[in-house]
């Protein structure tokens, strides 16, 4: 489904990674900000804070068997179920559609919200990867002049 292969997603985030740290990247990763945007306004958290929650490392591994592992680590991601915005009609449903409206759920949101980012780093690793990422920008994003 990615369209790649797990040495092209490693070969692809090697040089993510150094990129990322020759230019003093505060973390290194393709684009937390985008899934967690979405959660934390869905969700009842301030959308400020994606700012600081953003920030983590993806981190991959090839094993000897060709299995590729993938991890996130978002160590700024705070977030909470009770509260605030939380209580508000649309965002308290979402919650509730996530079994997170305990006093309690906060860590299991947190995980979802972690989750989200790893399927978003997945994806757009391996549409970069792949050659994906940009023949989609150049067929649907970019108009010819005529």
């Amino acid at each position: 489904m990615l369209h790649t292969t797990p040495e092209m997603m490693m070969e692809y985030w090697k040089m993510s990674f150094v990129g990322g740290v020759q230019t003093g990247s505060i973390g290194v990763q393709g684009h937390y900000a985008n899934g967690l945007a979405a959660m934390f306004i869905a969700c009842g958290q301030d959308a400020a804070c994606v700012a600081e929650a953003s920030v983590g490392l993806t981190r991959l591994d090839l094993d000897d068997n060709g299995d590729l592992y993938i991890s996130v680590s978002l160590p700024n991601l705070i977030v909470g179920t009770i509260g605030g915005g939380t209580g508000l009609p649309t965002q308290k449903e979402c919650l509730a559609m996530l079994g997170c409206t305990e006093s309690g759920s906060a860590r299991k949101f947190a995980e979802i919200c972690a989750a989200v980012a790893l399927a978003g780093e997945i994806s757009i690793m391996g549409a970069l990867s792949s050659g994906q990422f940009t023949q989609a920008h150049i067929k649907y994003g970019r108009k010819t002049k005529k």
